[in-house]
């Protein structure tokens, strides 16, 4: 039988294999993060230039029997059209938003958050580029919004896009992982021990 040497008691004392394994999580989640964000850009940026091209000028068109109409909206408040008129100060929230969530992705190892900030990320900078480059200038851009729920104007639920419905999903992921007491990093987040009665 080999002699591996003396084994440590100290219950203090880590043994270094099992944080190695660890050691690419950061990247892949990243990596994850990196994936998500692009693809949801490309899909809302894609699916406002048709529905620029196909439904400017037109009444609402009609799908599934009147449960989803497809309207043309400048939108120049925030998702849903809530803040309406505060395309400026909507825009340096968006360039905020986006900022953080790229300085903490170098610490992001879970992939919750790597999902729920993705779809965040992804969703704030399609709603970016039409308040950036849209008309009627730049950080003055109507959001092209064109979905609608059960009504062709947004009676029933506000007409909203791909961005937006991106930023609501990975905002509840978000939520969810926190509800969870999952931080960003991996950790988990312990709620403190409550203080005995009369201690």
């Amino acid at each position: 039988m080999l002699d591996n040497g003396p084994v440590s008691t100290d219950p203090n004392t880590e043994p270094d294999t099992p944080d190695q394994p660890d050691a690419p999580l950061p990247r892949r989640r990243v990596l994850l993060l990196a994936v998500i964000a692009p693809l949801v850009l490309a899909v809302d940026l894609v699916t406002k230039i048709i529905a620029v091209e196909h439904l400017e000028g037109r009444e609402p068109v009609e799908l599934l029997g009147g449960l989803i109409y497809l309207p043309l909206i400048r939108n120049t408040g925030a998702a849903f059209g809530l803040a309406e008129g505060w395309t400026v100060i909507l825009a340096l929230i968006a360039f905020g938003v986006v900022g953080f969530i790229l300085w903490i992705a170098r610490r992001l190892r879970s992939v919750g958050w790597a999902i729920g900030l993705g779809l965040v990320l992804g969703g704030a900078m399609g709603n970016l580029v039409d308040r950036v480059f849209r008309g009627p200038g730049p950080m003055r851009g109507g959001v092209v919004d064109f979905i609608s729920v059960l009504d062709p104007w947004g009676n029933f639920f506000p007409v909203f896009n791909v961005a937006d419905s991106a930023i609501c999903v990975g905002g509840g992921v978000i939520v969810l992982m926190a509800l969870l007491q999952r931080d960003y990093d991996g950790t988990r987040v312990e709620k403190p021990a409550a203080k005995k009665a009369g201690a």
